[in-house]
C-alpha cells in the first residue's frame, strides 16, 4: 500500500507538471498565432494600399526596387516618370536604349545610385547619370554637372544639370512612399514567414505537451487503479485477520469452557468417590442397610443440589463475562466516535477561524467601501462624460476620415487624370518639337541647296522656279489654321497646377499621418487583447485547478471513496472550452455525469457547488430541495457535510 501511495503521488506530480507545461505551450501557441495573424493583416493592408495606388495601368514602378534607405533618393531622381508604363507599339512610355557612348563620368566623390536600385533595362540609361551626394556636396557640385546628370541625397534633395534644385519636403514623394511601402511589404512578408514558422513550432510543442499530458493522465489513472486495488487487498486482508482473530477468540472461549467442564467433572468424580467411600464406611459401621441407604440417598441429593448451585454460579459468571466483553466493545466504539467528533470539532474550529478572518476582512473592506461611494459616483460621472465626449469625437473622427478618404480618392483620380493629360501634352509637345526641328532642318537644307543652286540670290531663284512653285495663300492659311487648332487642342495652361499639387500633397500627408495613428491604435488594441486573453487564461486555469482539487476531496468524502475530476473539452483554449464532470463512485467505472444515477448526480453536483463555494466563498448560499432525489443514506451524508462546513 505504501508503494502504491508513492507511485500515485509521483503520477499526480507528473500529471500536474504536464498540465502546467501544456498550459504554457497553449499560451505560447496562442501568442504566436496572434502575432502571425497581426502580421498577416498588416501585409494584406499594405498590399491593398499598393494595389490601390498602382491603379489599373501598368507602371514601370512595379518593376523597381530600392534598397532600404534609398527610397527617397530614387523617388527624387525619377519622380513622376516612374508612373509611366513600358512602351508598347507606337504608344508612349519607357523604351530600352543602348548605353550612351559619350557618357560623361560621375561627379568626383559621388557614388552612383544604380548599385542600390533593382530596375529593368528600360531605366539603365537614366540611372547611369544619377549619383548620390550629401547636401553640401550637391550644392558644391551643382554648377559643374555635365549635361544629363542628376545628383540626389538620401533625404530626397535633387540637383539637375540644367539648374533645377529641389529640397526634400516634410512628406516623401508619392514614388518614394510607394518604394518604402514595397520595402515594408518585403520586410513584413519575411517577418510573417518567421512568425508562421514560430507558430507552427509552438503548435507542434503544444501537441507534444498535450500528448505528454494524455500519457501522464493515463499513468495517473493507472496508479490510482493500482492504489485502489492495493487498498481493496489491504481491506480484504484486514477483514480476514479480524475474522481469524474472532475465530481464535471463540476457540479459546470454547477451550476454556471445556476445561472448566472437565475440572467440574473431575471434581464431581472425586466427590462421588469420597461419598462412596464414606457410604461404604458408614455401611460397614452400621449394621442396618436401610438406614445406610437412606443416608446415601440424602447425601446424593445434597451433592446434586450443590452441583446445580455450581452450574448456576458458572452460568452467572459466563453471563458477566459476556456483558463485560459487550461493554468493552461499546467502549471502543464510543472511543472511536469520540475521536471522530474531536476531528470534526477541530475541522469546525479551523473553519470558524477562517470564517472569522474572512469576516474581519469583509468588514474592513466594507468600512473602506463605505467611504468611497461619493468618490466612485463622481468618478463614474466623469467617466460617463468622458465616454460620451470620446464617442462624439470618435464619430466626428470617423466622419472626417470618411470625408478625407473620399477627398483623397477624388484627388488621386484628379491627379491621375492630370498626369495622363500632362503626359499626353508632353508627348504632343515632343512630337511638335520634333516636327519643327525636322521642318527647320529641311528648310536649312533647302536654303543651302537654293544658295548652292542660285548664288545670285533667292529672288532670282524664285524667278527661275516660277510662280507655280510657291504655295498658294489659301493653302498656307489652311495650314496655319490647322496648326492653330492643334495648339488650342492642347488646352489652356493651368497656372495653379503647382499650388493644387501642393494642397493635394499636404492633404495626402495628413491622411497618411492619420492612417499611421490608426494602425498604431490597432496594434495597441491587438496587444491589449492578447494580454487580456493571456491573463484570463492564466486566471481561469488557476481557478480550475483549485476548484478541481477541492471537488475531488469533497467527492471522495461524500461517497466514502471513489474519485472524480473536472476536464476541459471541445477546445484547447480554456476561454472557449467546455466543462465535463467525470466521476467514479465506489464499485463503478469512471463515467460522465450523465451516465450516473439520480442520487449520484445530485451528490456530485453538490460536491462541485461546495467546491466552488469553498474556493470563492460568499456570505449566502441557498440550496432549494437538493435532498429530493436522495435516499436516507445519502441525505445523512449530505447533512454530515453541511455540519462540517458550518
Amino acid at each position: 500500500a505504501a508503494g502504491a501511495d508513492a507511485s500515485c503521488a509521483q503520477a499526480e506530480a507528473a500529471r500536474a507538471q504536464a498540465q502546467s507545461a501544456e498550459a504554457e505551450a497553449r499560451g505560447a501557441a496562442s501568442e504566436a498565432g496572434g502575432e502571425a495573424a497581426a502580421l498577416r493583416a498588416e501585409v494584406a493592408g499594405v498590399e491593398k494600399l499598393l494595389a490601390r495606388a498602382a491603379g489599373s495601368g501598368a507602371q514601370v514602378l512595379e518593376q523597381v526596387r530600392a534598397a532600404p534607405g534609398y527610397e527617397a533618393a530614387l523617388g527624387a531622381a525619377l519622380g513622376d516618370d516612374l508612373a509611366q508604363p513600358p512602351a508598347a507599339g507606337d504608344g508612349g512610355g519607357w523604351t530600352a536604349l543602348a548605353p550612351c557612348a559619350d557618357a560623361a563620368p560621375a561627379p568626383r566623390g559621388c557614388e552612383p545610385l544604380g548599385p542600390h536600385v533593382t530596375a529593368p533595362p528600360l531605366l539603365a540609361r537614366r540611372l547611369a547619370r544619377i549619383a548620390l551626394a550629401t547636401r553640401d556636396q550637391g550644392d558644391a557640385l551643382h554648377a559643374a554637372l555635365a549635361p544629363g546628370w542628376r545628383l540626389v541625397s538620401r533625404e530626397g534633395d535633387l540637383w539637375r544639370w540644367d539648374g533645377l534644385r529641389l529640397r526634400a519636403g516634410a512628406a516623401p514623394s508619392a514614388a518614394a512612399a510607394r518604394l518604402a511601402q514595397k520595402n515594408r511589404l518585403d520586410a513584413l512578408r519575411a517577418a510573417l514567414a518567421q512568425a508562421e514558422a514560430r507558430a507552427a513550432k509552438a503548435a507542434q510543442a503544444h501537441e507534444a505537451a498535450r500528448a505528454a499530458l494524455a500519457r501522464a493522465a493515463e499513468a495517473d489513472a493507472s496508479a490510482r487503479a493500482a492504489r485502489r486495488r492495493a487498498d481493496e487487498y489491504a481491506a480484504a486482508s484486514a477483514r480476514a485477520a479480524d475474522q481469524a482473530d474472532a475465530a481464535l477468540s471463540l476457540a479459546r472461549g470454547r477451550l476454556e469452557t471445556l476445561e472448566a467442564a472437565r475440572a467440574a467433572k473431575a471434581e464431581d468424580a472425586a466427590l462421588a468417590t469420597d461419598a462412596a467411600r464414606s457410604a461404604a464406611a458408614a455401611l460397614a459401621a452400621t449394621g442396618d442397610p436401610a438406614a445406610a441407604k437412606a443416608e446415601a440417598d440424602a447425601r446424593r441429593r445434597a451433592v446434586e443440589s450443590a452441583r446445580a448451585e455450581m452450574l448456576a454460579a458458572r452460568a452467572a459468571v459466563e453471563e458477566l463475562r459476556r456483558r463485560d466483553a459487550a461493554r468493552e466493545r461499546r467502549l471502543g466504539a464510543a472511543g472511536r466516535e469520540r475521536e471522530s467528533w474531536a476531528a470534526r470539532l477541530a475541522s469546525a474550529e479551523k473553519r470558524a477561524g477562517e470564517l472569522a478572518q474572512r469576516l474581519a476582512r469583509a468588514r474592513a473592506e466594507a468600512g473602506t467601501a463605505a467611504d468611497e461611494p461619493g468618490a466612485v459616483a463622481a468618478a463614474l460621472a466623469r467617466l460617463g462624460a468622458a465616454q460620451s465626449a470620446a464617442g462624439a469625437r470618435r464619430a466626428a473622427a470617423e466622419d472626417a476620415l470618411a470625408a478625407a478618404e473620399a477627398r483623397l480618392r477624388a484627388a488621386e483620380a484628379d491627379e491621375r487624370a492630370a498626369e495622363r493629360a500632362a503626359s499626353e501634352a508632353r508627348e504632343a509637345r515632343a512630337r511638335r518639337e520634333a516636327l519643327l526641328e525636322a521642318e527647320a532642318a529641311r528648310a536649312d537644307e533647302a536654303e543651302a541647296r537654293l544658295v548652292e543652286a542660285a548664288p545670285e540670290g533667292a529672288a532670282a531663284a524664285l524667278a527661275q522656279l516660277g510662280a507655280e512653285a510657291v504655295p498658294a495663300p489659301e493653302a498656307a492659311e489652311v495650314d496655319v489654321a490647322r496648326l492653330r487648332r492643334q495648339r488650342e487642342a492642347l488646352g489652356a495652361v493651368n497656372l495653379r497646377a503647382e499650388q493644387d499639387a501642393a494642397e493635394v500633397e499636404a492633404e495626402r500627408a495628413q491622411l497618411a499621418a492619420e492612417k499611421d495613428d490608426l494602425e498604431a491604435a490597432i496594434a495597441r488594441l491587438r496587444h491589449g487583447v492578447a494580454e487580456l486573453n493571456r491573463e484570463g487564461r492564466a486566471r481561469l486555469l488557476a481557478a480550475f485547478d483549485a476548484v478541481n482539487a477541492t471537488f475531488r476531496e469533497l467527492f471522495t468524502h461524500l461517497f466514502n471513496g471513489g474519485e472524480a475530476q473536472l476536464a476541459l473539452v471541445e477546445s484547447d483554449d480554456p476561454l472557449e472550452a467546455g466543462l465535463e464532470i467525470m466521476a467514479m463512485p465506489p464499485g463503478k467505472k469512471l463515467a460522465a455525469l450523465s451516465l450516473l444515477s439520480g442520487g449520484e448526480q445530485t451528490l456530485t453536483a453538490l460536491a462541485l457547488i461546495f467546491a466552488v463555494f469553498l474556493v470563492n466563498p460568499s456570505p449566502i448560499c441557498v440550496l432549494d430541495e437538493v435532498d429530493a432525489p436522495l435516499d436516507d443514506a445519502n441525505v445523512g451524508r449530505f447533512c454530515d457535510l453541511l455540519d462540517e462546513m458550518t
